[in-house]
């Protein structure tokens, strides 16, 4: 299915869930985050207004803090961006995609709650016994996943599985020690702000000289599991700075989780919304409406 609305001067080469990418010329792609929203696969009928903006506002916030760690894709987020998507889209440079999610976890939860209660072990990374739902890990790991196609999950594999997918060790290798460094300064930085980064994955890339790229989204609450930090207790599920309010809702409706996702209630639209934006404003220490006016977007209305 295809969500994308046209864009004028721009061939639309992908359309997913949650974002459009276009060929911008040369060797440039047009990301644009739509406020759209899923939840098991399925995207519901009923945008969450703000969203694409704070995945947007937030990459760039990050791409701009970790570019001494790891070189990035953007190029820019106004300078070559058709007016009508500033401030949700980002103009990037193309790169050679490595076929790998590279995940680091700071925290036992989520999928890898559910291995560990299976196995002891995430990824084939062996765990203390007696962990709690949620608790802080002796020291953050590195769990590769599958990139999985649009209705279909990501899986969790062991580390000598994705460097057979990638087909070279010593560039896992490299990635793994990416990934954690960069997740250890953006954790740190939350930690700052009253937030706690308890996993969240990393796409990479190669550009045309081979070196290795830091690309797609960064650090947003659809990539990341943010959680305040005021309330956390280990063993048991935390709140969540991102779809989660959308995911239980959806789970106590009655749907079946099989496409077509139902319309969500204005208290639920209301509620998520004000969680993605008090997730941009925490982090970056403005508000979204700053990030919407530096970036050039249209005025609501005009």
């Amino acid at each position: 299915m295809t969500y994308a609305a046209e864009l004028a001067g721009h061939a639309l080469v992908g359309s997913g869930k949650v974002r459009e990418i276009y060929d911008a010329g040369e060797d440039r792609l047009l990301m644009v985050a739509s406020d759209r929203i899923s939840t098991y696969d399925a995207v519901h009928p009923t945008p969450i207004p703000g969203k694409g903006a704070v995945l947007a506002g937030l990459s760039v916030f990050w791409f701009e803090r970790t570019r001494d760690i790891c070189p990035n894709h953007l190029l820019s987020y106004k300078d070559g961006v058709p007016e009508q998507v500033r401030g949700r889209a980002l103009l990037v440079r193309k790169l050679d995609m490595i076929p790998v999610e590279c995940v680091a976890r700071g925290y036992i939860t989520g999928s890898g709650w559910k291995d560990y209660q299976a196995t002891g072990a995430v990824c084939g990374i062996r765990l203390p016994a007696g962990l709690r739902e949620s608790q802080r890990l002796p020291e953050p790991i590195f769990t590769p996943a599958t990139k999985a196609g649009v209705g279909d999950h990501d899986e969790n594999v062991d580390f000598d599985r994705a460097a057979e997918i990638i087909g070279d060790r010593g560039l896992l290798e490299e990635l793994r020690r990416l990934t954690l460094e960069l997740y250890s300064f953006a954790a740190e930085h939350a930690r700052e702000r009253g937030i706690i980064l308890a996993d969240t994955k990393f796409e990479f890339g190669r550009d045309a000289s081979g070196r290795i790229v830091l690309a797609d989204e960064v650090l947003t609450p659809d990539s990341s599991r943010f959680w305040p930090a005021d309330g956390y207790e280990p063993g048991r599920g935390q709140p969540s700075f991102d779809k989660q309010y959308v995911r239980d809702w959806a789970s106590a409706s009655g749907w079946d989780k099989s496409p077509p996702a139902p319309a969500l209630p204005d208290h639920v639209v209301e509620r998520t919304r004000e969680l993605y934006a008090d997730a941009y404003r925490r982090i970056t220490g403005e508000p979204l409406e700053a990030w919407l006016e530096r970036s050039g977007a249209p005025r609501a209305g005009a």
